[in-house]
């Protein structure tokens, strides 16, 4: 991934991230406890990833400015299919925000599809009215949004617990004061010199007694993204229609379109 799409990756790899996560922390054979060990939780990711084709479910996302304290929140939805053994699709639609001075939440569509080795961002904001399509892999290469370390997110979901902890420290932090009883609270760190200690500081992520996450909380040099998940629906059957943009007209947009960079 180049330098210059590294701030449009950002929202979708955080996207990617949170929902997986939040798939996958339901194991497919064993029910996680506020007893469970570090290795049983990796052990029910491995476990749940293997048999993961697709999901729908709504998002709200806090991002946090940590110069400024701007800290707006977008929600929408996300669609998530694996086409292939080591080929998958997401589609990330933010469609409403909400800052510190809004008393009610703005529409603000903006709309990220990656298939078939390109990334399109659409912003239907009237003041930028923009569509960016970004070749992101070589014609005719794949990629697998479920491997930890091969794609551009970094997801302890689907593989071995060894894999997980080369790249990361995993930990279990004890409910807070704030938090349910019930909790199970996981920080992954990255460790050091790894691709992912270039992007994020941390990642936790809470579990509710149903084993699934209600929040989840990343940070990087810039800024903290607060994620909480809702409606998930797992392996709903989707089509190539759930990946497509709306056909509009699109007379007076800045439409633009990048080939493949190293």
């Amino acid at each position: 991934m180049v330098d210059s799409l590294k701030p449009l990756f950002a929202q979708l790899r955080l996207c990617v991230l949170i929902l997986l996560l939040t798939c996958m922390l339901r194991p497919a054979n064993a029910q996680l406890t506020k007893d469970s060990s570090v290795d049983e939780i990796l052990d029910a990711l491995h476990a749940r990833g293997k048999d993961l084709k697709s999901f729908v479910c709504d998002v709200s996302m806090t991002e946090t400015d940590l110069a400024t304290g701007d800290a707006p929140v977008r929600s929408g939805k996300v669609w998530f299919q694996m086409k292939g053994e080591n080929d998958g699709r997401i589609r990330v639609e933010f469609d409403k925000v909400k800052r510190e001075e809004d008393p009610e939440p703005k529409k603000q569509q903006i709309v990220y599809i990656l298939d078939n080795g390109k990334l399109v961002e659409r912003n239907y904001d009237p003041r930028k009215k923009s569509q960016a399509t970004h070749q992101v892999l070589k014609p005719g290469e794949k990629l697998n949004l479920l491997k930890l370390g091969e794609g551009p997110f970094p997801l302890p979901i689907g593989q071995p617990k060894d894999d997980v902890k080369r790249l990361f420290e995993v930990t279990k932090i004890p409910p807070g004061k704030d938090e349910p009883s019930d909790t199970v609270h996981v920080k992954l760190s990255p460790l050091p010199d790894t691709q992912f200690s270039r992007k994020f500081k941390f990642i936790d992520v809470w579990i509710d007694a149903q084993n699934m996450p209600t929040r989840i909380l990343t940070e990087d040099n810039t800024t903290e993204r607060d994620t909480r998940l809702e409606n998930i629906q797992l392996n709903p059957s989707l089509s190539d229609q759930d990946f497509e943009l709306e056909n509009i007209d699109l007379k007076g947009w800045n439409v633009t379109e990048d080939s493949f960079q190293k």
